[in-house]
């Protein structure tokens, strides 16, 4: 049994439900956008500022302000994964062909690792906090990659 076969109940629910069109196409899309490129952006920076300055206010900010939203936008990123694969589903298009899945699918467990990373740094441990920072921008910029290729897979359906 593939990916399809077992998304395909949940997404003839959502089908039975007469969602426009446009809405099961586009929302995906539009709703990641907001995602990554509002709330990652600021989740980035905040979590760079705070290394760059250093110490002082402006840090101990930066840092609380990563550390708040960083959680809900994994949180956010993995229920959007999970909404894409029904919106092809629903579309009746292939999953695994796409390299917006692989990309989707790569960022995720990235991001998830890198939870896993700041969970185990601290004062005492400056290299897992340093790769931290550095995975958590090659995701960032694996997303803008993922984003590309969701836009051309969006276009050519």
């Amino acid at each position: 049994m593939d990916l399809t076969q077992i998304l395909e109940p949940i997404a003839s629910q959502f089908r039975n439900l007469g969602i426009p069109e446009p809405i099961v196409h586009w929302g995906h899309p539009l709703m990641m956008g907001i995602v990554v490129f509002v709330m990652g952006s600021y989740v980035g920076w905040s979590g760079w500022r705070a290394r760059v300055v250093g110490a002082g206010e402006t840090a101990v900010q930066s840092r609380s302000d990563h550390r708040k939203l960083a959680p809900w936008m994994f949180l956010f990123m993995a229920l959007g994964y999970t909404g894409g694969l029904l919106s092809l589903v629903m579309q009746r298009e292939p999953i695994l062909e796409s390299p917006h899945f692989w990309t989707g699918s790569i960022a995720l467990i990235l991001l998830g690792i890198n939870s896993i990373l700041s969970l185990n740094f601290g004062d005492d441990r400056p290299n897992l906090r340093t790769a931290h920072a550095y995975l958590g921008s090659i995701v960032l910029g694996l997303i803008v990659l993922h984003a590309l290729l969701g836009l051309k897979l969006g276009l050519s359906l």
